[in-house]
């Protein structure tokens, strides 16, 4: 890794990590889900990156990929939720996730997705089996009688890709594929006390760009051009395309779009026996000294 290839990468953990505390202070009673998602994404701006999705609110049983819409007007209650921000410079990428138990009823749910994180960061380390890691997840979350999600996991994160290899079990998998030196990795145990497995929802509005391919539409022309434009290979919501272009134009574009294969949707990942769900998350360089990228 180039010094300023790990120079952007830095700023980007900064950035998102900055960005998230900040998200944290604005999660109480009363305050809209939106007006917190969209000034999340503002301060990421003023602090001199680039949002690297839309920042997602996941209340009670969903445990990812929900952001609202333009209309929502949902105000926050007595729900457990799960913050996720990311920034990017240039396409290196800071991703991190918190929970706030706003019902004063999961305060050791948190607690079982926090020290699960802290557990599996100290063993970071080359060499380190992925299998052992989500052993080690796995253990925590269940000494506080809950359970892993298991078909979530954490992952590798590279230039402008999110989600990359290898992923990073939050249960024992027996894997023995090991860590090395040089890959930026996410560890991101979610824990729960339903199933501890997650399914889609059927609507969506965390959509990415797939491919410039012929759509009908001069509103589908004018969104693909927009998103593939200002986003390129990462991910978008229909607020933000809304922002710009109205929420017609948006909607009905992003449609055919979605039907051309034109982009890819992230529908919003339920817990299947609706229990409540936890995470945290931070971004590590895995070296001699793995390093927290996620860091104020």
């Amino acid at each position: 890794m180039s010094p300023e290839d790990l120079q952007q990468w830095r700023s980007a953990g900064k950035v998102a990590a900055q960005s998230l505390e900040y998200g944290r202070t604005l999660i109480r009673k009363g305050a809209g889900m939106r007006d917190v998602c969209d000034l999340v994404d503002k301060k990421i701006v003023e602090l001199g990156a680039l949002p690297a999705w839309p920042t997602q609110i996941a209340n009670n049983h969903i445990a990812a990929h929900f952001t609202p819409d333009s209309d929502d007007v949902d105000v926050f209650d007595a729900e457990v939720v799960c913050l996720d921000v990311g920034a990017h410079v240039n396409g290196f990428i800071g991703d991190n996730a918190l929970t706030v138990d706003l019902s004063g009823k999961w305060t050791e749910l948190v607690k079982a997705s926090r020290e699960a994180l802290a557990a599996a960061g100290k063993m970071l380390a080359p060499g380190v089996k992925l299998g052992d890691i989500g052993s080690t997840i796995q253990d925590v979350i269940t000494s506080y009688g809950f359970v892993p999600v298991r078909n979530l996991s954490g992952h590798g994160i590279s230039k402008f890709v999110i989600h990359d290899s290898p992923s990073v079990p939050n249960h024992a998998t027996g894997s023995t594929q090991l860590l090395k030196a040089g890959q930026v990795i996410a560890i991101e145990p979610f824990a729960t006390n339903g199933a501890g497995m997650i399914r889609e929802a059927e609507l969506s509005n965390l959509f990415s760009f797939v491919a410039n391919k012929p759509v009908r539409s001069p509103f589908a022309r004018e969104v693909l051009s927009f998103v593939e434009e200002s986003y390129g290979p990462l991910p978008f919501t229909t607020r933000w395309v809304a922002a710009k272009l109205g929420v017609g134009k948006a909607k009905l574009g992003i449609k055919e779009l979605l039907s051309a294969g034109a982009i890819h949707a992230y529908p919003p990942l339920i817990e299947v026996g609706k229990g409540m769900v936890s995470v945290e998350e931070k971004t590590f360089l895995i070296g001699e000294k793995t390093e927290v990228l996620t860091k104020i």
